[in-house]
């Protein structure tokens, strides 16, 4: 899916540079009395575009010249390398466009020169650090080996990146150019979402209700709307410091009563959805080689002993067992959600069955927060699905998902004909974290001697939960879904060398309870985007200050040193070059953790032994995805073993687009993908042009 080609950044620099030249012909021509302040700041600002763009020109060849040997294969490129040129070349046609527009309506009546240079100023911006970034994968390009997208075992030169991520200016991103490489029909999503999080923080505290302080925020949040320079600054210096407690709380939402309930009137209707809960009971299981002996599976024990396993069964069509006494003794809703007409007789077990691992960093969500793909899942392959919620860290760090996560899809295959299935056909499904859990459980079941999957289709998985350094998570930088904090916060959360104390989030009955939640939440992003991305970064580099430009508040510094050290020496910048610098400083405390490199929480790392006999592995991954290259280097790594696996890598799409389904054509097409993956796991033809009836609502 993949559409890059070696020829299109000539056409786009070779437009550049015409651009460049005629806004410069254009300002030249003026007279005094017409060359305003915002004339002089869009000149500068052109000339500025004009020496990044012939700098950058060659440093885009060579990447052109080399990247196809960090492909999975010719006939689905994509890798880190082209993930980075791809979004400059997106800049850059941005730029372009804004500069023709200038040439050609700078004398309008209409033309709003402030509001113009402030746009191109923030691009300009952009353009800078993504300079800086290109910079930085070019060292790593030169110190890796060829077809080696991770410094594995460089860690001098991951700290390095990391320190520089901490110190680099981001506010350009959560701006005017926010989300600018992602499809544009996510855009509105994603101001949203950022211009929720910047006022609620700023409402956070204060004493008001529930309602007052979602009132407050609500007025608070139009001077986001109007200055998208105040909403960067603010989202930066948010995320600078990010704690747990925020981050789960902001998650906690979607579990919220209200919004669930919206979801649910949104999505496919089902027949079955309630959830279940699993005692600690010994499970007895055959072996795969030979069925006649059996092994016994202990319930999960890790960190505070046996405990109940929760779970969420949803179904299209009732079927034969999910309404028996057996099962609804385990359901924990009162009554269970099922529609059971009497004249509608249940349908036969479906030959096949999907076990789902939800995503959300190991630290947050539930199988409510996925219900809306799930449910259009089920109706759309007429297989019951079982969704784990396993518990989260930094309470329950691991190993305890992965046991619990181990102990469902054991008691699911035990079990299978309560779940409306004979289970001849078993497939695993995750997205994220829960892309790694269906890995780690499949590795797990092959070392016990039980039945692996049938397959798996592991969705922008987290195959390497380290801090080292790859060409896509540089994308981290600009990414307001996926900041560096807030991955690495994950990552030392599931490790449990994040040790705070979060209070789970309770469920929110009503509207003022929702509201409360809600500001509370976005109050502690306001304090928890800080610590979290300072807790992995490293000791921050500060920076000076030097003249802004107009119209950008809080604008990062590009003069001063840090007190340990100049980090443009430390990177190496070209001469007379060096990234903008940030006022909100990131402080982070780098892991050492050797748990994290555990091949059971890095499947990446897990030696040919734990990987031999996996199913096949079905991936689907984003190329603006900072995770993007965990998906290639391990598929590379399964295929150079012999092992059945595919990539597919989609366009234009953030970490977590399962999540984003019916908000853009991109994100359907990527959910089609991840279907088809599962059909051909379940030897499922593809569906035919019949719509199926509409079932009663569940």
């Amino acid at each position: 899916m993949r559409q890059d080609s070696g020829m299109d950044y000539k056409l786009v620099f070779a437009s550049l540079k015409q651009t460049c030249e005629d806004n410069i012909s254009l300002f030249s021509e003026l007279s005094d009395s017409t060359y305003s302040p915002a004339t002089q700041r869009l000149a500068t600002c052109i000339k500025q575009i004009q020496e990044h763009g012939q700098a950058l020109e060659p440093v885009v060849a060579s990447f052109t010249a080399v990247y196809h040997h960090y492909d999975f294969d010719a006939q689905m490129p994509g890798n880190g390398y082209r993930s980075l040129v791809k979004v400059l070349l997106s800049c850059l046609l941005h730029i372009i466009q804004k500069g023709q527009y200038i040439v050609a309506n700078h004398g309008s009546a209409f033309f709003r020169e402030e509001h113009n240079a402030a746009e191109m100023e923030a691009y300009c911006s952009a353009l800078c650090q993504l300079r800086a970034l290109l910079h930085l994968a070019q060292r790593l390009i030169n110190d890796n080996h060829c077809g080696q997208l991770y410094s594995l075992h460089d860690r001098e030169l991951s700290n390095c990146f990391v320190q520089e991520y901490s110190s680099m200016h981001k506010a350009c991103f959560y701006g005017r150019c926010l989300g600018f490489q992602f499809s544009p029909q996510l855009r509105p999503f994603l101001q949203t979402v950022v211009i929720s999080m910047v006022s609620y923080g700023e409402t956070f505290g204060k004493q008001q209700s529930g309602l007052g302080i979602a009132a407050l925020s609500l007025l608070t949040s139009g001077k986001y709307v109007i200055d998208p320079e105040l909403r960067g600054a603010e989202f930066e210096r948010i995320t600078q410091n990010l704690d747990m407690r925020f981050w789960k709380s902001f998650w906690n939402l979607t579990e919220s009563g209200l919004i669930t309930g919206f979801t649910r009137m949104a999505s496919n209707q089902v027949q079955v959805n309630f959830p279940l809960t699993i005692p600690p009971v010994a499970l007895r299981l055959p072996l795969a080689s030979d069925p006649s002996l059996s092994i016994t599976v202990s319930p999960p024990v890790a960190h505070w002993g046996p405990g109940p396993v929760h779970m969420r069964l949803i179904s299209y069509d009732l079927r034969d067992g999910q309404d028996s006494e057996e099962l609804l003794a385990l359901s924990r809703s009162d009554p269970p959600s099922i529609v059971h007409l009497p004249w509608v007789q249940p349908q036969p077990r479906s030959p096949s069955l999907l076990i789902h691992f939800h995503g959300g960093g190991f630290v947050a969500q539930t199988s409510k927060s996925h219900e809306n793909y799930l449910r259009s899942w089920s109706k759309l392959m007429s297989v019951p699905i079982l969704s784990v919620d396993y518990s989260l860290s930094p309470e329950a760090p691991f190993p305890r998902a992965l046991e619990e996560c181990f102990y469902a899809y054991c008691w699911a295959l035990k079990n299978c004909h309560l779940l409306g299935s004979t289970a001849e056909r078993v497939c695993l499904a995750g997205d994220s974290a829960g892309g790694n859990l269906c890995i780690t459980v499949s590795m797990k079941a092959l070392s016990t001697g039980i039945r692996v999957a049938d397959g798996i289709m592991a969705a922008y998985p987290a195959t390497l939960l380290t801090t080292d350094a790859s060409p896509s998570r540089l994308l981290t930088l600009i990414d307001p879904l996926l900041p560096l904090g807030v991955l690495a916060k994950c990552l030392n959360a599931y490790a449990g060398v994040d040790s705070d104390a979060v209070t789970p989030a309770a469920e929110c009955p009503n509207l003022s309870a929702f509201c409360r939640d809600t500001a509370v939440l976005l109050g502690d992003l306001t304090q928890g985007a800080s610590n979290w991305i300072q807790s992995f970064l490293g000791p921050a580099r500060a920076s000076g200050s030097s003249s802004s430009l107009a119209l950008t508040p809080r604008r990062a510094s590009t003069s001063s040193a840090h007190a340990r050290g100049d980090p443009t020496e430390a990177v190496g910048y070209p001469e007379g070059f060096a990234p903008l610098r940030s006022e909100s400083l990131a402080f982070v405390n780098l892991t050492s953790c050797p748990l994290i490199r555990n091949p059971f929480v890095s499947p990446l790392l897990a030696p040919e032994a734990l990987l031999r006999g996996l199913p096949p592995v079905h991936i689907v991954a984003s190329a603006l995805d900072a995770l993007l290259d965990d998906s290639v280097m391990f598929a590379k790594k399964l295929r150079a073993m012999g092992q059945p696996v595919s990539l597919t890598v989609v366009e234009d799409l953030p970490h977590g687009f399962l999540s984003l389904s019916q908000l853009a054509k991109e994100t359907d097409v990527a959910t089609d993908v991840c279907v088809a993956r599962m059909r051909e796991i379940f030897h499922q033809e593809p569906p035919k042009d019949t719509k199926p009836a509409e079932r009663p609502s569940g």
